[in-house]
C-alpha cells in the first residue's frame, strides 16, 4: 500500500490461543518439492509451455447474471471459477474514517463492510487483513475488522522496535499472526530492514512470521539477514521480481532456497505490480506465478490486494481471482493455495474440522 502515514498510537487486547506451529504437523525439514538449484531456472521453457488452463476444467462455473458492485474494483460479474469452501483471501487492507480524525476522503469505500461486498462477489470466506499505512501503528481499525471476522480472520500488524510486549500480546489476542515490513519505497516506509531481525526475535515465541514487501534487488541484498531470522518469512507480491527477468532474477533463487528449507512462503498477489504487459491476462506476471507454483505449491497463498491503492485504475477482482486457476494449473493445486496452505500458515481451523 502507498497510503500516507498516520500517527503512532498503539492499542490492543489479549484473548485467544496460538496455533501449535506455522507448519502444523509437518516436520521442519520436510521436503515435498524439488530443491532449488541453478538447473531449475532452465525449466522456464517448460513453465511457459503450460499454456492457459480452461477455467471450466478446474472449477464449477458460477451462475451467469450474478452481479455485485464493489468499491475500488472494476466490473460487477462474479468470477467464472467457484471458490472452494473455506477459501482465503490472504492479502487485503481495510481503512476506516472512524479510526483516524484526519482521514483522507479519497480512501473512502475501503471499510470492512465494503470488503464484505468483495467477499460476496468472489466467494471467499476467510481473510488476512494487512495493516495499512494510512493507519500507521494504530491497530484499532485492524482489530475491529478482525473481531467482526471472528475465527475466519487473521491480521498482520506493523510496529517499530519500541513496541512493548504487552502490545504484542494484545495484538496476538486480537488475531494478529505476523508483522509486515513494507520497505520497497523508503519515502513512505514506517519500517526499515534493520528493524526486521530484532522484532523477529521478539515474535518468534508467539508463532508469528515476518511479512516483507521489498523489491527483488533488496531481497538479494538482504539474503544473509533473511537466512538467519528465527521465524518464517512471507514475501509479498511474488517477491516483486522484474517482469523482464522473472525467475531468472537472483531473488527467485533466494526465495526458493528459503522455501526449500521450510523458512518462507510467497503471496501470489499483485499481478499488476509485476507486469509491463498488463491486464487482463498479465502474461509476464503469470510466468512468475507459474514458476513459484512449479517450485513450491505448498508454500503459496493467494490474496486480492483490495482496495488496490497503488492503482490509478482499479482492476477487475473477478478476473484476478480467475487468474489463479491459470497459475495453479489444476483444481487440486488451486484448492491447496486457497484453503490448505492458509490453514498451515495462519492457524485457521482445518477444513474438515471447520
Amino acid at each position: 500500500m502507498t497510503w500516507p502515514a498516520a500517527g503512532s498510537t498503539c492499542l490492543s487486547r489479549r484473548v485467544s490461543s496460538l496455533p501449535q506451529s506455522v507448519d502444523g504437523d509437518r516436520p521442519p525439514n520436510h521436503r515435498s518439492f524439488q530443491s532449488w538449484s541453478p538447473m531449475n531456472l532452465s525449466r522456464r521453457a517448460f513453465i511457459e509451455s503450460l499454456g492457459s488452463v480452461a477455467l471450466s476444467a478446474i472449477a464449477a462455473p458460477v451462475s451467469a447474471g450474478e452481479r455485485t458492485a464493489v468499491p475500488h474494483s472494476a466490473g460487477t460479474e462474479r468470477p467464472r471459477s467457484r471458490a472452494p469452501a473455506h477459501a482465503c483471501d490472504a492479502h487485503l487492507h481495510i481503512a476506516d474514517a472512524r479510526f483516524r480524525h484526519d482521514f483522507p476522503q479519497r480512501f473512502g469505500g475501503a471499510t470492512f463492510n465494503d470488503y464484505r461486498k468483495l467477499q460476496q462477489r468472489i466467494g471467499v470466506s476467510r481473510a488476512v487483513i494487512v495493516q495499512t499505512k494510512i493507519h500507521g501503528v494504530d491497530h484499532a481499525c485492524l482489530l475491529d475488522a478482525l473481531k467482526q471476522l471472528g475465527p475466519n480472520g487473521r491480521g498482520i500488524g506493523v510496529v517499530t522496535p519500541e513496541v512493548d510486549q504487552a502490545e504484542l500480546l494484545r495484538l496476538d489476542a486480537g488475531g494478529v499472526r505476523g508483522l509486515r515490513f513494507s520497505v520497497w519505497n523508503p519515502a513512505d516506509a514506517f519500517t526499515t530492514l534493520d528493524m526486521v531481525e530484532p522484532l523477529a526475535r521478539r515474535i518468534a515465541d508467539l508463532g508469528w512470521h515476518v511479512q516483507i514487501h521489498a523489491m527483488a534487488d533488496q531481497i538479494v541484498d538482504a539474503a544473509p539477514l533473511l537466512n538467519r531470522l528465527p521465524c518464517p518469512i512471507v514475501f509479498d507480491h511474488m517477491g516483486r521480481l522484474p517482469p523482464a527477468q522473472g525467475a531468472d532474477h537472483p531473488a527467485f533463487g533466494v526465495i526458493c532456497r528459503l522455501m526449500d528449507q521450510r523458512k518462507a512462503w510467497v503471496k501470489l498477489t499483485g499481478a499488476y505490480l509485476n507486469t509491463t504487459q498488463g491486464p487482463p491476462d498479465y502474461p509476464d506476471a503469470t510466468r512468475i506465478a507459474r514458476a513459484f507454483v512449479a517450485q513450491a505449491p505448498d508454500r503459496l497463498v493467494w490474496g486480492s490486494d483490495w482496495p488496490h491503492a497503488t492503482e490509478a485504475t482499479p482492476p477487475d477482482d473477478a478476473r484476478l481471482f480467475d487468474l489463479l486457476g491459470v497459475w495453479a494449473g489444476d483444481e487440486a493445486t488451486r484448492s491447496r493455495i486457497l484453503v490448505d496452505n492458509p490453514v498451515r500458515l495462519y492457524g485457521f481451523a482445518r477444513a474438515d474440522a471447520a
